[in-house]
């Protein structure tokens, strides 16, 4: 397995840790200190010893951070979180805050009002902190200081040391030696002798390299510095280096333990990015230049090797899921959500391709359904109950491509409300999928068309309406988003998710989710060339869940088309038993 169900942390622990906690600030003469759930990497996943947010308050969540003061300590999450929060922490001495409505600098000066407060310089960003230290001063001051929660952790793990893995050509579709090239010149047009890069999967793009150090994501925890010249300097724990990896790198990729050292070397005009490294690294560095991590663009619009990788990954996940679902509609009457999460990865597994999961499971039966990035544990874990919904997201990593899908079906006999919340939450997806927009739009341009049918009857969720996935890399992957907060243009071979829902706390959850490419523009008739996209994921929808007279002619005639072509494609792939099944799940309506 993959995925452990062990509980990952316990309220219980809170009270006494923050004690410690404070007890250390004392000490060290601040009134209070940041806790983010980011590492010096600000990825999503963060390895073990890392997880000083989640070792502190009990909180999981792949985002959030957590202030403590001496009277008070505030746990902030966005709406994803709204319950699992609640069940995670201990409320008596830990306060829920809701991101973006409470806002940490208004929620400081009102609890502290005057005073310093303490936080690690790896773990935040320029942008971060001056926004921060612009809206507290002259009251509050920010301090640099040793992280405080590791000075109390007395069993923190030790940092991973995963080996760096070579990523193929076949897959990568462009050789490193390639990407430097036209990087570096980037770099030179921008007058920059080398620019720092610091996220784990920039550099693995850039390099052709994957790793281990952390679960679902197949990056090396590392850094580095891209030259003018198109040399590399990687920093990261030359353990983790091989003969072969030093062969594939090539004479202008070295590697080092020393960070500090590697940034003291540079000289001339250095680029960093104020959004994403820790204010630590432009500390280091006589005058840096602002300048945005090169690689995000060019790793967000995949090429056609690896758009290509992704459409077969899918298809072989697509096999997997279904074989799933038939077995599900066999009847799963006294097993539990743990039961279902280790069934579905089984049926990943079978085409010994599956290299990880790209995220836990969520797998929610009835109520856990609405927690919308709930994980079951062996504390939460629930019986699947008849006459109720069970909602399952989840997603493979294979070496050709990272795949996430949703899919709610019914377990016994869904009610009216349930069918009525189904089909307004299919109306906004199909809206999507469907979707003809202009060169230039972005994902906050087309996010409220996956909410109208919602919004029309009084419902809506809480989340962005998709996100970037990678290729074998995160399958959350910046910098396009479909949300309010998605600016950035939406370009060609971007892969993204298209994921409405609508939770029904204390009863159940649904959403659907399929991914898309960005198609480049085309002609369709009109006065100018239009974008659509194209559907990766060919998974059936339960249509016991649908009311097909809610749906318009197109939007039947779009998901018969899309069912017809799920039989056509995965049909072939599957066991006879699943075979049938997916015929008559695919039947027209």
């Amino acid at each position: 397995m993959y995925q452990s169900f062990k509980t990952p942390s316990s309220p219980e622990t809170g009270a006494p840790r923050l004690k410690a906690l404070r007890a250390a600030l004392a000490s060290a003469g601040l009134d209070g200190f940041l806790i983010p759930r980011a590492d010096a990497h600000r990825g999503e996943n963060v390895a073990p010893c890392d997880e000083r947010l989640a070792w502190l308050t009990g909180f999981t969540g792949s985002d959030g951070h957590c202030a403590v003061l001496p009277d008070i300590a505030g746990v902030f999450a966005d709406g994803r979180y709204t319950l699992q929060i609640r069940s995670q922490i201990d409320l008596a001495v830990f306060t829920p805050q809701a991101i973006p409505e409470d806002r940490l600098s208004d929620w400081l000066k009102t609890h502290l009002g005057k005073g310093t407060v303490g936080y690690d310089p790896m773990l935040h960003s320029y942008d971060e902190i001056s926004k921060l230290e612009k809206a507290l001063s002259p009251e509050i001051s920010l301090i640099q200081c040793a992280n405080m929660v590791d000075a109390i952790w007395p069993d923190r793990p030790a940092p991973p040391a995963g080996q760096i893995r070579l990523h193929p050509l076949e897959f990568a579709g462009k050789t490193s030696a390639n990407k430097r090239t036209e990087l570096a010149a980037q770099l030179v047009d921008a007058g920059l002798d080398a620019t720092v890069l610091t996220l784990p999967d920039s550099i693995a793009w850039l390099l052709n390299i994957r790793g281990s150090d952390i679960n679902n994501t197949p990056v090396p925890l590392a850094f580095a510095i891209l030259h003018a010249d198109a040399r590399v300097t990687l920093i990261t724990n030359p353990a983790k280096s091989s003969p072969e990896l030093t062969a594939h790198l090539g004479p202008n990729v070295t590697i080092t333990a020393n960070f500090e050292a590697a940034l003291e070397a540079l000289t001339g005009n250095i680029g960093v990015d104020r959004a994403t490294a820790p204010i630590w690294v432009s500390q280091q560095l006589p005058n840096p230049t602002w300048f945005p991590d090169p690689c995000i663009m060019p790793k967000a619009c995949k090429n056609e090797a690896e758009l290509n990788g992704s459409r077969q990954a899918h298809l072989r996940d697509a096999a997997a899921m279904c074989e799933f679902l038939a077995w599900i509609d066999q009847g799963i009457g006294g097993l539990s959500e743990i039961d279902v999460v280790s069934k579905l990865e089984a049926f990943r597994a079978q085409s010994s391709a599956l290299t990880d999961i790209s995220f836990d499971t969520i797998c929610g039966s009835g109520p856990n359904g609405a927690i919308v990035h709930y994980r079951v544990d062996e504390a939460s874990n629930r019986a699947i109950e008849n006459n109720t919904l069970l909602l399952v997201d989840s997603g493979g990593q294979y070496l050709d491509g990272t795949t996430d899908i949703t899919r709610t079906v019914p377990i016994g006999t869904p009610d009216s409300e349930m069918i009525r919340c189904f089909t307004l939450v299919l109306k906004g997806m199909l809206a999507l999928s469907m979707l003809r927009f202009p060169d230039g739009i972005s994902g906050a341009d087309i996010d409220t068309l996956a909410r109208a049918p919602l919004w029309a009857e009084g419902l809506d969720y809480k989340h962005g309406t998709g996100h970037g996935v990678g290729a074998y890399l995160s399958v959350h992957e910046g910098p396009a988003r479909i949300s309010r907060a998605g600016s950035v243009p939406l370009q060609t071979g971007m892969i993204l998710s298209n994921e409405p829902g609508y939770y029904r706390e204390g009863a159940w959850g649904i959403r659907i989710e399929n991914l898309l490419i960005v198609s480049p523009p085309g002609n369709v008739g009109g006065e100018d060339k239009m974008r659509s996209f194209e559907t990766l994921t060919w998974v059936p929808i339960d249509t016991r869940l649908i009311n097909p007279t809610r749906l318009t002619k197109p939007e039947r005639t779009w998901l018969n088309a899309y069912h017809a072509d799920v039989q056509a494609k995965i049909g072939p792939q599957l066991s006879p038993e699943a075979r049938a099944w997916l015929t008559q799940a695919c039947a027209p309506i």
